[in-house]
């Protein structure tokens, strides 16, 4: 084939091929279009269908059209399909091109002109696009029906890759309403056989294919009211039952093989349960509730890349199982199923296994109405329950970040109803609860070796909230009280302020989602008409949140909001101290041009101060908090953001905050904790009274930590410090302190150390401190 491409290059191809040799050579050029063979991880047949393609490229451009014609729809059924079902881009876009060529040469073949406008160079570049919507354009042409779906059942139902056996069902599913008796009384029962057999790729695809076409025969006969079982073979019908019971009867669900088999088999439940097949009195149902149930149980023990497909396919199965067969009567719930259902998925909600948990919040998230009839406050209960955070559970993150998304779906799926009943629909008496548990989420920082986990749980809480709020406000918005709503918008705000770009995207997305909402319109928002000429509807399609340079200083104005400043403040302190380079340069850059507003403004500033030493308060020892708030600090004093403090003797804001300082850095190991104190008692000298003395007595008893790290750090940080603040200590004394500092190895033994550290009091004139015991105060 590499030779003739070579050959047809130069233009020598009649030299190669005559005219009386294409019969035999045609049929070996067309087996080449398609020639794919997987060899370790990979597969060595793109460059053969490549060349293939060019050859029949070269065709165009050798033959007469009256020398083609015989083989016209051969070949343009075959470049079509290696134009829309070719896992290489490079040989899709060859055979487009090569088919191009043949139309514009050859001028016969089918439909050309207005294919190519459909699958040009470019649109074949999409595979999904190719797979799902191009092959359809060109399947409604009969010419090439027939071919296509022949080639993906007798093909791409089996290839090598997975990804191109799912697409390739879903492909035979919009093809369906093409061929619907060629579908149905062919292709499934050439599928069936495959269902159940040996080879673990063939039977992977053909349950997929059979599951995507049977729904799409099921759509085609419900718009003429009449059951999938009228069009389908009663073997067919028979043989969509049973292939459960069959793998499970070999064991096919264990092992490497269970990780293709259990998603395949529960999206073959989920179709068959949307088309309605009448196995609602036979034991395969019980068999299918077996799977669902194994898997939500089972996830632990396959690979990471395989759970989430198999617990996504087991929710969907079970929804649409429950739907089908468990009502004992339009809308109403088999009482025993739902009962064993509901008791079982919330009791394993408390499961050790986290990947259980998981399982079981989305099942109950994916429950019809009817199943949770009677069983809300239950339901509930056990989600709230698995969104808790407690030191027991610090590591289930997963399940906490399931259970909020599975709230949302639970409230969203039994409605709102304000005087309803508590255990049957979202009312007065549990809406609350829903919001405290989800507001309660937002608080989750819990962090492992992969990072801030946290994240994942608030991510998913916002989203919920969101969904919540909508629904809430459009059924009965008197329901949303105006204490919940202005927690939530608080909450929101801080998280649009924090350091991770993603979540700082999310929570301002839904920030303004909820201040913009018109219809419904979110009630109860505190200071709405401020908010909206911070963030005008006219600027809030191009704010990008994900950009530090244009999310902060638009954050930063809601410091002067009362209402929004504690948790707004609260987020631009872990991003102002953070590491991230960017994220600290623009959010203090805005927080300080914020203060610069209201620094000659001593009840604004009065405020802030209060503000910042409540948060200090509440988050004392908190290292989350309390080591950025120290280096956010540090910066503020070393810019004079509060030299309105400093004329006045003792302001009770300095002393509260050298009070907490201390209580911060008592009895800790931590070093960088130490370190960003140190700078924070450097800076605090500036203020005046007795409070200077206290300032200085602190940073002494460091110079005598066990840490010597510290007391070095110390030392340097002292000599800056008295070189910035010349009015700290007598001159006469300055150059003896200075030298002291600097002349000193302050790494030396701590009874060594400790001599020059008193000589050091007695300069400064403050009190030598007393060695009480073991501890750091020395």
């Amino acid at each position: 084939m590499v030779i003739i491409r070579s050959r047809a290059s130069r233009g020598v191809l009649l030299a190669v091929i005559e005219v009386s040799l294409c019969p035999p050579v045609v049929p070996l050029i067309l087996k080449a279009l398609t020639y794919d063979e997987k060899r370790g991880a990979c597969s060595v047949g793109s460059n053969v269908r490549d060349a293939a393609c060019y050859v029949c490229w070269a065709f165009a451009r050798a033959y007469e059209p009256p020398e083609l014609k015989p083989f016209v729809t051969q070949i343009a059924s075959a470049l079509l399909i290696t134009a829309v079902f070719d896992r290489n881009i490079n040989c899709r876009r060859a055979a487009s091109a090569a088919f191009q060529e043949n139309v514009g040469r050859q001028g016969t073949f089918p439909h050309g002109i207005d294919i190519l406008t459909t699958a040009d160079y470019f649109a074949v570049g999409n595979l999904n696009n190719c797979y799902l919507s191009i092959s359809v354009y060109i399947a409604s042409f009969p010419e090439y029906t027939r071919p296509l779906i022949d080639h993906l059942a007798g093909r791409k139902v089996y290839h090598w890759h997975g990804g191109i056996r799912e697409l390739a069902s879903k492909a035979l599913h919009n093809l369906t309403p093409q061929a619907s008796d060629y579908m149905a009384n062919t292709v499934l029962p050439q599928l069936l056989p495959m269902a159940t057999g040996l080879d673990m790729q063939k039977r992977h695809g053909a349950i997929l294919a059979c599951a995507e076409i049977t729904h799409a025969l099921y759509k085609l006969t419900s718009q003429t009211d009449r059951p999938v079982t009228d069009i389908l073979p009663s073997d067919c019908v028979e043989g969509l039952k049973v292939i459960h019971q069959k793998l499970f009867d070999k064991q096919q669900y264990r092992g490497f093989g269970g990780e293709l088999m259990r998603p395949a088999v529960c999206a073959l439940i989920e179709k068959l349960s949307l088309s309605r097949m009448p196995f609602k009195d036979s034991p395969a149902i019980s068999g299918w509730q077996w799977l669902i149930d194994d898997c939500l149980k089972s996830l632990h023990l396959f690979s990471g890349s395989a759970r989430q497909g198999i617990k996504e396919a087991a929710v969907l199965a079970l929804a649409a199982l429950c739907q089908e067969y468990y009502q004992a009567e339009p809308g109403v719930a088999d009482v025993h199923m739902q009962e064993v259902l509901v008791s079982q998925y919330t009791a394993e909600l408390m499961s050790p296994q986290v990947l259980i948990r998981c399982g079981c919040a989305l099942a109950l998230g994916s429950l019809p109405r009817f199943m949770i009839q009677n069983k809300l406050q239950q339901v509930l209960a056990g989600l709230q329950a698995a969104c808790r955070v407690n030191q027991k559970e610090v590591s289930f993150t997963e399940a906490r970040r399931d259970a909020a998304k599975a709230m949302a779906q639970v409230c969203a799926t039994v409605g709102v109803s304000a005087q309803g009943s508590v255990d049957s629909v979202l009312c007065a008496e549990n809406v609350s609860q829903v919001y405290w548990s989800l507001l309660d989420c937002l608080n989750d920082y819990t962090t492992d070796s992969r990072g801030d986990v946290g994240a994942w749980v608030r991510e998913a809480a916002m989203s919920s909230l969101l969904e919540l709020t909508l629904l809430v406000v459009t059924c009965d918005p008197e329901l949303l009280s105006p204490e919940l709503c202005e927690r939530m918008m608080c909450c929101l705000a801080q998280q649009s302020a924090e350091k991770i770009d993603r979540y700082r995207a999310h929570a301002g997305t839904i920030f303004l989602r909820l201040l913009h909402s018109s219809q419904p319109a979110v009630p109860h928002i505190p200071h709405q008409e401020e908010l909206l000429s911070i963030f005008p509807a006219a600027e809030v399609e191009a704010l990008n949140w994900n950009a530090p340079s244009q999310a902060f200083p638009h954050i930063t104005q809601l410091l002067r909001l009362p209402r929004y400043q504690y948790r707004t403040l609260l987020g631009l302190t872990v991003s102002v101290g953070g590491l991230t380079e960017s994220t600290v340069l623009f959010s203090a850059q805005s927080l300080f041009d914020y203060i610069k507003t209201i620094q000659q403004d001593r009840p604004a500033m009065e405020q802030f101060g209060t503000t910042l030493l409540r948060i200090f308060r509440d988050h004392l020892r908190n290292d989350r908090v309390s080591i950025p708030l120290l280096k956010m600090v540090d910066q503020m004093l070393a810019r004079g953001c509060f030299d309105i403090f400093t004329s006045d003797d003792d302001h009770p804001f300095c002393v509260e905050l050298l009070a907490l300082c201390k209580q911060e850095i008592r009895k800790s190991k931590d070093v960088q904790k130490l370190r960003s104190s140190i700078t924070v008692f450097c800076g605090m000298v500036q203020f005046q009274g007795e409070i200077r003395k206290a300032v200085l007595f602190q940073l002494l008893l460091l110079l005598c930590h066990p840490f010597p790290v510290i007391r070095k750090t110390t030392a340097s940080q002292v000599y800056e410090m008295l070189l910035t603040y010349d009015d700290v200590i007598d001159p006469s004394v300055l150059d003896d302190v200075m030298a002291q500092l600097s002349d000193t190895n302050w790494e030396e033994d701590l009874s060594v150390v400790r001599n020059y550290r008193n000589q050091l009091c007695d300069w400064l004139g403050v009190q030598r401190p007393i060695l009480v015991g073991k501890g750091p105060a020395q």
